[in-house]
């Protein structure tokens, strides 16, 4: 077995560290990092796996909401909440389903901004 063989269907381009987008149209995430086939996504309410969402990119990137499905979904931690209470904190694999030919071109577009050398710098959206 190569060692740092890439299994997926298409390479990760990671994204900012703070940067934001929705799912379930309510649903906060932090995207974490973006693909020409899915994303990997934090967030704290539980997105099933098999579920199909709406994920809607952050202004940032440009204006695209594509559906999902949630591949996979794990706990990773907790995080405080103003009560003082902690929520339980999810990363999730989503696989992007059904994108029509202008949303392929917008996340193709996006993509080129992410590469290294891209518009973007180092291959990291700053916010």
């Amino acid at each position: 077995m190569a060692v740092g063989l890439e299994r997926r269907k298409a390479p990760r381009m990671l994204v900012a560290r703070h940067l934001g987008a929705k799912a379930r149209a309510t649903l906060n995430v932090r995207l974490l990092d973006l693909s020409a086939s899915g994303a990997r996504i934090e967030h704290t309410d539980l997105l099933r796996p098999g579920a199909n969402y709406a994920l809607e990119l952050p202004p940032a990137l440009g204006p695209l909401i594509l559906t999902v499905r949630v591949v996979h979904s794990a706990v990773i931690g907790t995080e405080p909440t103003p009560q003082g209470e902690r929520n339980l904190r999810y990363q999730s694999g989503l696989a992007f389903v059904g994108i029509a030919g202008a949303q392929q071109s917008a996340l193709v577009a996006i993509l080129q901004r992410l590469t290294p050398g891209g518009g973007l710098g180092n291959g990291r959206l700053r916010p």
